[in-house]
């Protein structure tokens, strides 16, 4: 069968090398894709959201199955847009459909669900600029530290925590009044501050039954120690050593069962995978979000632990067939550590030339942000830039062998966390 695969990242990377080795491929499309799928498929020159260059392709190239990566253009309703166009509407699409995909787009929506559905999260209050007096007295209520969160995508930047209440009320002002986040702040949720450590699960759902992948942690701060500013992951490991099974028969029962059914009662239509972001309080599971699809980089230590066929699995899911499907885990521990450009997550360069790729061999690249320029070497294109994915017997063990790895790779300014997995 011929796959298109949309995205440009890691995630989209490890997706690509797990199909790739699918015994009912054919034919492989990445959309744009980076340098490191180019050699796992075509790479097409798309934007995520140029869903009728994408129809183009989809036609041109007789493609049956739709992998969609990023939030972006399912929150955008690429999925509705196949269902609605006769020409697409026998192409299967693993991603949820715009309504469904409200879930990640707005925090209030996700928090409004929680509530319906009894699933535990953080107590909130959703404000707009219309009662902003209400939301510094719903502040005014609340003990230090404030957290809020842009309704909409803000690409992970969406959401401040702060220990001063004056601080928080100007923050919020600027929200809501100034739209410091564009229109992803039109709305702002305020919750309460959780204190706990944090995993991420993960499932597959064809909207009736479901499928738990391996479930990981990342490190989002730039800095080590967990300092600095928010980015879009430093690293991660799978599986998380404290979540035992105890623990993950909580999540189970509290969590991901009563989110599969509320999708359900409600008659939301799903098919593809949520991301359950998760905060161990007082060893019980608690939700702070959903994401519609697979994190970055946890996708680049979950896809490399599933040892069954991911293309069948995602066909079964397309066919609504997933009561039937058995997935085999890998029992080795993996990590990656992701290599990004110096002065991310804020201004960086890009059209650095990346030495040493060919000397890896104990590891897995996963190229985030990179391309081949005119003379067809390997440049940074983004932030972040490669995550160095490894196994081990524990995930100290993958660690050692990530950073091993790493030694041998080099780009100007290059900078990465020499401390994943410090908290465990």
């Amino acid at each position: 069968m011929n796959v298109l695969i949309i995205g440009s990242g890691g995630r989209e990377h490890a997706i690509a090398w797990k199909l790739k080795q699918s015994s009912i491929l054919e034919e492989l499309f990445i959309a744009p894709g980076n340098a490191g799928t180019k050699s796992l498929g075509t790479n097409l020159d798309i934007g995520v959201s140029d869903f009728d260059s994408i129809k183009k392709v989809v036609l041109e190239y007789k493609i049956e199955l739709v992998i969609v990566g990023p939030e972006v253009p399912l929150v955008e309703g690429i999925h509705d847009y196949f269902l609605d166009d006769q020409e697409l509407k026998g192409v299967q699409i693993i991603g949820p459909q715009k309504f469904a995909a409200q879930l990640e787009g707005s925090k209030e929506f996700a928090k409004e669900f929680m509530q319906r559905h009894n699933i535990p999260t953080a107590a909130y209050k959703s404000f707009t600029k219309d009662n902003l007096e209400d939301g510094f007295r719903f502040l005014e209520s609340l003990k230090p530290p404030y957290v809020l969160k842009a309704d909409g995508l803000a690409a992970g930047k969406g959401v401040v925590i702060l220990e001063n209440l004056k601080e928080a009320k100007d923050e919020l002002a600027d929200m809501l009044t100034n739209e410091k986040f564009g229109t992803a702040s039109k709305t702002v949720v305020i919750e309460e501050f959780l204190d706990g450590i944090e995993m991420s699960c993960f499932i597959l759902t064809d909207g009736e039954s479901y499928i738990n992948l391996p479930n990981a942690k990342d490190y989002k701060r730039i800095g080590e120690g967990d300092k600095g500013l928010n980015t879009g992951g430093m690293g991660a490991i799978s599986p998380v050593p404290f979540a035992d099974q105890e623990y993950l028969k909580k999540i189970e029962d509290r969590i991901i069962k009563p989110t599969v059914n509320g999708l359900k009662k409600d008659n939301i239509a799903y098919k593809g995978f949520i991301f359950f972001g998760l905060i161990r309080v007082n060893n019980e599971p608690m939700v702070i979000e959903y994401n519609c699809r697979m994190g970055d980089p946890e996708t680049e230590v979950v896809i490399p632990r599933i040892k069954s066929d991911l293309l069948e699995l995602l066909v079964a899911t397309a066919k609504n067939d997933l009561k039937n499907a058995v997935v085999e885990i890998d029992n080795r521990s993996a990590t990656t550590v992701m290599l990004v450009s110096g002065g991310y997550p804020e201004a960086y360069e890009k059209g650095k030339e990346i030495h040493g790729i060919e000397n890896v061999k104990d590891s897995i690249l996963f190229h985030a942000g990179t391309k081949f320029n005119e003379s067809n070497k390997v440049i940074t294109n983004g932030g972040r830039v490669i995550a160095v994915t490894s196994y081990g017997d524990d995930f100290k063990d993958a660690l050692k062998q990530s950073y091993t790895s790493i030694q041998n790779i080099d780009f100007e300014k290059m900078n990465y966390r020499k401390d994943i997995g410090f908290d465990l």
